[in-house]
């Protein structure tokens, strides 16, 4: 990388941080890009360059966002010995991010307020990270003998999906962090386990 190409990421990375500080204080609606350049001393010009709207900078830090989380996984996962001790440890560290990330209740009116073609394509893709995500994670189950390989590994690892996705949109309004914590690891072991009765 080149001084120019360095300075460009670093200018980047100062509208990026300075954004994000403003989403995580005022919500997505109420932050502005005269607001964006005031804080960051960029020209508008100079943020249209980095991302081409207010909804393209958010995106990307949803990415950020995203890879965060990722990186602190691949820091815990070699401390649990079991795809099963996995699944609950991912159940903890998605419920203390989704309570406590910066960015949860501007992430939340964003995605109920915009609509557009970008949004959605930037979704379908974090959603596909998301389900090969789980896929790698079921199948190592599968691998290890710890879960039966009755249903194809994709079904399951969308189903993995909907469930995590549906508890996130419940129980930051309705339960406490303790309470959610509690209420994802049930979720995780009827995934596993089913409640029909065994014989």
């Amino acid at each position: 990388m080149n001084k120019k190409q360095a300075q460009s990421e670093q200018t980047k990375g100062k509208i990026a941080a300075a954004a994000r500080a403003l989403f995580a204080q005022k919500g997505y609606k109420a932050t502005s890009i005269e607001e964006i350049v005031e804080a960051t001393e960029c020209s508008k010009g100079n943020i249209y360059y980095h991302f081409k709207s207010k909804e393209s900078l958010f995106l990307y830090l949803l990415d950020e966002w995203d890879l965060e989380w990722e990186q602190k996984w691949k820091e815990q996962e070699a401390r649990y010995q079991s795809s099963t001790e996995k699944l609950h440890a991912i159940a903890d560290l998605l419920v203390l991010d989704d309570f406590n990330h910066p960015l949860t209740k501007a992430a939340d009116e964003f995605f109920n307020q915009e609509k557009s073609n970008e949004v959605e394509r930037r979704i379908t893709e974090m959603m596909a990270r998301h389900l090969r995500f789980n896929q790698r994670l079921i199948q190592e189950g599968i691998d290890r003998g710890e879960f039966a390989s009755d249903y194809p590994v994709e079904h399951l690892a969308v189903i993995m999906e909907s469930l995590l996705f549906g508890l996130n949109q419940l129980s930051r309004r309705t339960y406490r962090m303790d309470e959610a914590i509690a209420l994802y690891r049930t979720a995780v072991d009827v995934m596993l386990n089913g409640i029909a009765q065994r014989e």
